[in-house]
């Protein structure tokens, strides 16, 4: 294998630690890097003790043990200014919306990448890597395209969609052939001090999980997101009373109260006059979706294109056909109505294991 000069990208969690060891491993020049990404001031009191947010103290720590474990050198770069621009603020404006953000994917797409690959540039390296599960692959012109990682309970190509496609080609994914329990593996028998250490579950900028209480710090606790509103029927029948419909998300039935012949779920939320629309579970399905803020890796698809999308974390790609591309939305209709399409998540799209790119759920 040819050596090249590689910037991998380390949170300090056991993926990453793996991923840098297994370029070390392949002979690779390795520069380890981790992200300073928000205020670790505000973060810690929100928590009480140590979180299992991936990009804290604990993890600039955690990585550096490893790099020094493996002799490479770690540098740490603060994007706090970029973070809260491109991640937090957006965030934050989601959610007042009535939207459901994805900040992972958004941080993936404006701020981590990109500036990994500037500073990468100016440390002399040609590539980039992460602990992400997925592949880079080429496609029958010989082009770089993304592709699912090989274990499709863990595959985390959805977070990724909205990478500048130019970056394609400078693109390292060192565990896309790999399963959780062999990374896991791999780290004990390199004896990598990340080998047992859980996996981040919380938003890191919010290692709590509160996230209304993040919010009410940044819009104010009076904010309409915030505010008492009605519960609502499709119908406009008002059935009872909630406490801000920023605490709710399409799918949600937790908060909404009991006592009803048919169990209750958010459909919808209308911000302008801080309703949450509520209903059965046959009325979360949807036959159709427009998506929006479109990034695409490889060639788009076009009007009558059969096509799998993903719409939410942990979902499988279903399989859908385009019915039309104008004024910037993807229409999509799927073979079988889904549940809990929501406005603000992600839609990547796939054609075999091929990422075509995705957006923003528009409606």
């Amino acid at each position: 294998m040819e050596k090249k000069n590689v910037l991998v990208a380390m949170s300090g969690g056991v993926d990453s630690s793996v991923a840098a060891a297994l370029l070390v491993e392949q002979g690779h020049n390795v520069i380890g890097v981790t992200m300073k990404t928000f205020c670790y001031s505000e973060a810690d009191a929100q928590a009480d003790g140590p979180t299992r947010s991936c990009c804290g103290l604990d993890g600039i720590m955690d990585a550096r043990l490893v790099a020094d474990r493996l002799g490479i050198a770690h540098y740490v770069f603060d994007v706090e200014r970029e973070f809260t621009r491109d991640v937090i603020d957006d965030f934050v404006s989601e959610y007042a919306a009535g939207r459901t953000p994805n900040p992972c994917v958004r941080c993936n797409g404006n701020t981590k990448f990109r500036d990994l690959l500037r500073r990468g540039k100016m440390l002399g390296c040609e590539f980039i890597a992460t602990g992400h599960y997925a592949r880079m692959g080429t496609d029958e012109g010989g082009r770089p395209v993304l592709l699912r990682g090989m274990d499709e309970k863990k595959d985390q190509s959805y977070f990724l969609w909205a990478l500048p496609p130019e970056m394609l080609p400078r693109l390292m994914f060192p565990l896309g052939e790999l399963t959780k329990p062999e990374v896991r593996e791999m780290a004990r028998q390199l004896g990598l001090s990340t080998a047992e250490k859980p996996e981040s579950m919380e938003i890191c900028f919010v290692p709590t999980g509160d996230y209304a209480g993040f919010l009410g710090k940044r819009l104010g606790a009076d904010h309409a997101a915030l505010s008492p509103g009605a519960l609502v029927t499709a119908s406009g029948e008002v059935i009872g009373q909630h406490d801000g419909y920023a605490r709710y998300t399409v799918g949600q039935r937790r908060g909404l109260g009991g006592g009803r012949s048919l169990p209750l779920y958010v459909i919808g939320t209308r911000p302008q006059t801080r309703e949450v629309v509520v209903g059965t579970a046959d009325e979360l399905l949807r036959g159709d979706v427009a998506i929006g803020e479109l990034n695409w890796l490889a060639t788009p698809p076009s009007a009558g294109d059969a096509v799998r999308v993903q719409v939410r974390h942990r979902a499988p790609p279903v399989p859908a056909r385009v019915e039309g591309v104008e004024d910037g939305l993807v229409r999509l209709a799927f073979d079988d109505p889904q549940r809990a399409i929501t406005p603000g998540q992600s839609a990547v799209l796939f054609r075999g294991d091929v990422v075509l790119g995705g957006g923003r759920i528009a409606a």
